[in-house]
């Protein structure tokens, strides 16, 4: 190593106070303001993280070299065999000239392409798969094909574009930040504040410190992490090598009192001498060269020279300075090499703690009363086939009601405005909401997004453009997006959305083909599947009990506050059609209408509760008020009045024809229900007429039934979307490979309380 080089390792390393080298200051203050952006951007879905088809679990660190990452990743590969696992290792494979992804087994590859550390790694590891790719999401996409249930990335804490389920991050004990200060100034690669991205973290080399070093360590950790995530390990001699020929044999070398000439090309050479020190091994001489140097045969001349005039029986060197040795050379002096492994404290603390981290945890976000209700038709779904994965719901609008009823956990505080929190058509609807709180409920949601990132897998997003944004901004990964808001039959989507859509999502579900092929036009990932509209009315049982004698009329007062002023309307149309043919009559109540005061909306009606179904009754009509799905009532009925929105839609899909008021709203509705809805104006008498007239017209209501049916086409979306997650975003995998860890530990934790 040059004496340039050696004055500047030492200053980065902070083991001399005061160097010129102190002039590169500003540019370490450069490199954390770029650092912190990148960062901002990885957090907020600027850059796009990417998770890979099976689970990964990263090592890397904050500073460039030297914490024992190989060993350590070694270490994690080895348990996961012993668990019965397929373990899959990539890295980057630093110092290799391939720029193709390459995957081999048993060290069968050139060093010249892959690189030392992965060469040693494939050596050690005879039944793990390695992979070398400079995108190391592509790297796993390959273990994946090999058959490998999980991958353990090497070097990887900076590598942002591949999503991890653990992120393990090595801390020298030795030297721990360096000096301080970032590249090129120091040897960190990103600002402390950093790990607090980390799952875990491991301090390497503590029994090369004191007590008292290990404890102020743990100190300056602590302020980014809780010290229950903080771990210890060592190195070990396992045994010693004899390399001769070419390879390194088993050896019976006893280091004790041995006088060896060390050299090496590693991040901490200085580690590695007390690492002989420790074994007994006396070290007369060393050199040391820059990470991953390839040795000449004029450096090894240079070095046995000097270790022949020193006295040396022997060299010493590490187990990746073999890989980095020229072909064919042989050593003047026997070559000793001491093969390491990782020793971890409290292992079984360990293991169950990043077992958890496996554990997957899904999410469906949506905006919407409708899009709740798609929402927690998926997330059932994934319950159902992924029992083993945490499912929660982010419903960003409202109470979550239909996930509430669905049995799914909802995690953020409720957010309930005037207008239902999504504003389409009036401003003024918009004002009250920011003076109901609309941004506190904004922050709050921003709030628990940013607890729950590094936790969740890829979000499943429900809704429109501004829900795709809230979970990006939140999360920062490319999320599922199922496209409820929009469609050809409306006005498809603007330049910039299908931008949005292409650049920020990793797959995208429509309602319709036609909207499939607008979105796919644009160079985006797209499947139709089926509308996710009709998924609501999929294997609901219809409830013939509610029906009785006369022309059966749904009535939907939609999900919003302003049912509660619409109500009277539908009523008193009915009153008019009641006049003149016997009418049955059911009131379906959105979760989010309270019926309390719905029935208070209902002036002059009195609320029966005695019977199995509550029902509003006035002059001999009986409306009955149902709380179920909107597709158990609708399957028995003739026509629909509505003023709904999602539920008027599922109704015209179910072959029911629409009656509704003529409002901006719904004229933009009827651009999709087309002939299948008539819209009147807003009148009883109007609404009345119209739905009488259709009573007495079934050709006219044969006609509506078809056209809905075909504008709404069939479900199938849920399935598609939760059979594609499962295998593509490796989420099933996932839930094997954490039952399998789970059932060991369940195993080991039985076997220690029987022993006790």
């Amino acid at each position: 190593m040059s004496r340039l080089l050696q004055s500047y390792l030492q200053y980065a390393r902070g083991e001399v106070p005061g160097s010129a080298w102190a002039l590169l200051r500003p540019l370490s203050w450069l490199t954390g303001e770029l650092s912190s952006a990148r960062d901002w951007m990885y957090r907020h879905g600027v850059k796009r993280s990417m998770e890979a088809p099976l689970p990964v679990i990263s090592v890397g660190n904050l500073t460039t070299g030297g914490t024992n990452k190989t060993p350590f990743v070694e270490y994690l590969a080895k348990h996961m065999v012993r668990q019965g696992l397929v373990c899959g290792v990539v890295s980057r494979g630093y110092g290799g000239v391939s720029r193709t992804p390459l995957v081999f087994r048993n060290g069968r590859a050139k060093r010249s392409a892959v690189g030392d550390e992965p060469l040693l790694l494939s050596n050690k590891l005879k039944e793990v798969v390695v992979a070398v790719s400079p995108d190391r999401f592509v790297g796993t996409e390959y273990l994946a094909r090999c058959g490998c249930d999980v991958a353990v990335a090497d070097d990887c804490f900076q590598h942002r574009r591949l999503d991890r389920d653990c992120d393990i991050v090595l801390v020298d004990a030795t030297c721990p930040f360096g000096n301080g200060q970032l590249l090129p100034g120091g040897i960190l690669r990103e600002k402390i504040s950093a790990i607090s991205r980390a799952h875990l973290i491991v301090l390497s080399k503590v029994d090369q410190v004191t007590d008292g070093q290990l404890m102020e360590i743990e100190r300056k950790l602590a302020q980014y992490v809780p010290l229950s995530r903080v771990f210890r390990s060592r190195l070990r001699i396992a045994q010693w090598g004899n390399f001769e020929s070419g390879r390194l044999a088993p050896s019976d070398f006893y280091p004790k009192d041995k006088k060896l000439a060390a050299f090496s090309a590693i991040g901490n050479p200085h580690s590695f001498l007390m690492t002989l020190q420790q074994a007994g091994v006396r070290v007369i001489s060393s050199a040391q060269f820059k990470d991953h140097h390839r040795f000449t045969p004029s450096d090894l001349n240079r070095i046995a020279a000097n270790a022949l005039r020193a006295g040396a029986c022997g060299l010493t060197c590490t187990e990746k300075d073999t890989y980095n040795l020229p072909s064919g050379w042989k050593p003047p002096l026997p070559l000793w090499v001491p093969q390491v492994e990782t020793a971890l404290e409290d292992e079984d603390r360990f293991w169950s703690y990043l077992t958890d981290c496996l554990k997957p945890q899904l999410v469906v976000a949506s905006n919407g009363h409708g899009e709740d209700a798609i929402g927690a038709v998926v997330a059932k779904k994934l319950k159902a086939r992924l029992p083993d994965a945490q499912v929660v719901a982010f419903p960003v609008v409202g109470m979550g009601s239909s996930y509430r009823a669905a049995g799914i956990s909802v995690v953020p505080p409720p957010a309930v405005t005037p207008s239902g929190g999504v504003v389409k058509y009036r401003f003024r609807d918009l004002i009250g909401d920011i003076r109901a709180g609309l941004f506190g409920h904004i922050r709050a949601q921003i709030s628990c997004w940013r607890k729950l990132r590094y936790a969740l897998r890829t979000p499943v997003c429900v809704g429109d453009s501004y829900m795709l944004l809230h979970a990006l901004w939140g999360q920062g990964r490319s999320p599922l997006f199922v496209a409820t808001a929009k469609t050809v039959h409306i006005s498809g989507h603007m330049k910039i959305e299908r931008w949005l859509y292409r650049r920020n999502t990793r797959m995208i579900w429509t309602r319709d083909d036609a909207t499939r092929q607008e979105l796919a036009e644009n160079g985006g990932s797209v499947r139709f599947a089926g509308n996710p509209i009709m998924d609501l009315a999929e294997q609901v049982p219809s409830m013939p009990s509610l029906w009785e004698n006369g022309r059966r009329i749904l009535v939907l007062p939609g999900s919003r506050d302003r049912a509660y002023r619409d109500l009277p309307l539908l009523l008193d149309a009915l009153e008019l059609v009641a006049r003149k043919a016997p009418v049955s009559a059911v009131l379906v109540v959105a979760s989010t209408i309270s019926t309390q005061r719905l029935v208070r909306a209902a002036s002059g009606w009195h609320f029966d509760e005695t019977g199995s179904v509550p029902s509003l009754r006035k002059n001999g009509l009986t409306v009955k008020v149902f709380s179920g799905e909107v597709s158990q009532a609708a399957r028995g009925a003739e026509v629909l009045l509505g003023l709904a929105g999602t539920a008027n839609q599922i109704c015209a899909g179910l072959g029911i024809p629409v009656v509704s008021v003529d409002e901006k709203g719904k004229r933009v509705q009827k651009k999709l229900l087309a002939g299948s809805e008539i819209l009147v104006p807003k009148s009883p008498v109007a609404l009345s007429d119209v739905v009488l007239g259709l009573l007495d017209d079934p050709q006219s209501m044969e006609k509506m039934a078809q056209i809905g049916r075909s504008r709404l086409g069939s479900s199938g979306m849920a399935d598609d979307l939760v059979n594609w997650a499962a295998e593509h975003l490796g989420w099933e995998r996932r839930c094997r490979v954490w039952r399998s860890l789970q059932e060991k530990r369940e195993e080991t934790a039985k076997d220690v309380g029987e022993n006790q």
